[in-house]
């Protein structure tokens, strides 16, 4: 079992009477994973251009000028992006290189003992791909026209990502630290439908996918891929490409976990297909529960979670019933 409620979720939850002084996973007896990054933005300056009781307008280390809502949980408006074309990207990118200080070795030299003692999950996590590179740096509407007018520089933004990224995590491994495996968001979908073409991944962007996989797996280590949306047009491929696990399977952008399951199962982890609308009504969701988890544990292959995270509709209440009846259902 691996989730993550929103910070407002978690407020809640201490409001209802979750105790202050223990870990959420640890009061429910869901599983940890111990994620290790690192910074390969362009570092661009950071600053506040605007501050109201409300929100602040302020420009982020990728260039991006966004407005962020000073309520918990809510999203960001982005407003502007310094990546918009070839001739940014090259100014972006000449800022990109795998120097040691965008490693927290000290976190590293501080906590990797404790975690690794204690038989923690640890992984990688990669930041690359269609979905940082829209959603953060360069904007939905500049990186899909790019994809279509100027394919080489949307692949260039892919390529050079991946390979800062996979030059930091080799200077982590050569210092001798291990992990079980690596995880990378890449929502290539949204409502019933990809944002570009099955021959369009295969041509631009499965190439930087597979890259990672290998690199994970000749280190022995597992793969995961987190991908919003439909996607399932893209699941042979993902497969073929060496993708351990995906996640979150989104029941409410049209992806069918049971048909997943039947159809791919022998191959492919699944984690999450626990439609997160139905969380905040506890018969439905506790119904759904029993409908769909005895199919999806068959043969193992199946790590509970939501369908993309826990929202602060779902109760205290209802997510220790939740928990609960998680616990029973998941026994062998």
């Amino acid at each position: 079992m691996l989730d993550y409620p929103w910070a407002g979720t978690l407020k809640r939850w201490h409001e209802e009477g979750l105790p202050e002084n223990v870990a959420w996973d640890d009061y429910f007896g869901f599983d940890k994973r111990i994620t290790v990054g690192c910074d390969i933005t362009p570092r661009f300056e950071t600053k506040i251009l605007e501050e109201t009781e409300r929100y602040v307008i302020h420009t982020t280390n990728w260039g991006a000028t966004l407005k962020s809502f000073k309520e918990l949980d809510s999203t960001p408006e982005f407003l502007d992006f310094f990546i918009s074309d070839p001739e940014h990207w090259e100014i972006a990118k000449s800022r990109m290189t795998p120097t040691d200080d965008r490693i927290d070795w000290a976190w590293l030299d501080k906590y990797y003992d404790k975690f690794r003692s204690a038989g923690e999950y640890m992984d990688l996590d990669f930041w690359f791909g269609f979905d940082v590179t829209h959603s953060w740096a360069s904007g939905t509407e500049n990186v899909l026209i790019g994809m279509y007018e100027d394919p080489e520089w949307i692949m260039d933004m892919f390529d050079h990502y991946l390979n800062v990224q996979l030059a930091l995590f080799d200077k982590i491994l050569a210092k001798g630290y291990k992990f079980d495996g690596i995880h990378w968001p890449d929502d290539m979908g949204y409502k019933n439908s990809t944002f570009f073409s099955l021959d369009m991944y295969r041509e631009m962007l499965k190439p930087f996918h597979k890259k990672a996989c290998d690199w994970a797996h000749e280190r022995g280590m597992f793969v995961e891929l987190h991908s919003c949306g439909y996607i399932e047009p893209f699941i042979p491929d993902l497969i073929e490409i060496g993708i351990d696990c995906l996640n979150p399977i989104e029941v409410k952008a049209g992806m069918d976990p049971v048909r997943i399951k039947k159809n791919y199962g022998d191959k492919l982890t699944l984690r999450g297909g626990i439609n997160a609308v139905l969380w905040p009504d506890k018969e439905a969701i506790i119904a759904e529960l029993d409908r769909l988890i005895p199919i999806l544990k068959e043969n193992s292959g199946y790590i509970f979670a939501s369908d993309h995270s826990i929202p602060n509709s779902v109760s205290l209440e209802n997510f220790t019933a939740i928990s609960d009846r998680i616990h029973e259902l998941g026994r062998y």
